[in-house]
């Protein structure tokens, strides 16, 4: 883990958990760090699940640790592929650890059930269509492609809870800058998932 930044006008700082180090971007400076409390006012935000219905960001976590994806859009196909090796996480190594995985994407809702046919992911998936906590967490925006939701936007990997304890944040550079699975599930006390049945793109 990187140490604090010196000016603290620059945040949120790009965590990585590997041999390469590589620079931090500057994304939105309202942006938290990791060791900080994520603000009320951004656990106060709704997502919105398969159905439509609204549940405040915060209460994913508030009993719990969770593993928190924030993904481009659902028609990113390094995203597509990052989630399917998400989906291959058994829910017992989740439920042992006490941990809750959960995808966010910014599309509609309509959109997440087709996603999760496409993907086999069974986990938790909400939305954020209006992007409001992508840019409160201080999500990079860059790189232009087709989509459904902002192509520019980018995604990221946080740990937190229970509470409104933020334990690791990581906001990704671009599209293929996804955190490795396993150094994410390492951080939390999940078992090792072997990947291996077929090329993974946390690998390239």
């Amino acid at each position: 883990m990187q140490g604090a930044m010196a000016a603290p006008s620059v945040a949120p700082v790009t965590r990585q958990i590997s041999r390469r180090a590589a620079p931090a971007p500057v994304p939105d400076p309202s942006g938290p760090e990791s060791g900080q409390s994520l603000a009320a006012a951004v656990a106060d935000l709704p997502v919105l699940d398969a159905s439509g219905r609204r549940v405040l960001f915060g209460a994913l976590f508030r009993e719990r640790r969770a593993v928190v994806v924030f993904v481009r859009h659902f028609l990113c196909y390094i995203c597509k592929e990052y989630v399917e090796d998400l989906a291959k996480i058994p829910k017992s190594f989740l439920q042992e650890a006490n941990v809750t995985l959960i995808v966010i994407g910014q599309s509609s809702y309509h959109h997440i059930e087709p996603f999760c046919k496409l993907t086999g992911y069974s986990h938790e998936i909400y939305v954020d269509p209006e992007r409001e906590i992508y840019k409160r967490l201080g999500m990079k925006r860059g790189e232009e492609t087709t989509s459904s939701g902002d192509p520019a936007q980018q995604g990221g990997t946080l740990i937190l809870g229970p509470g409104n304890n933020i334990h690791f944040i990581h906001c990704d550079r671009n599209r293929l800058d996804h955190k490795h699975i396993n150094s994410v599930l390492q951080l939390v006390g999940v078992q090792h998932v072997d990947f291996t049945s077929r090329p993974s793109v946390i690998h390239v």
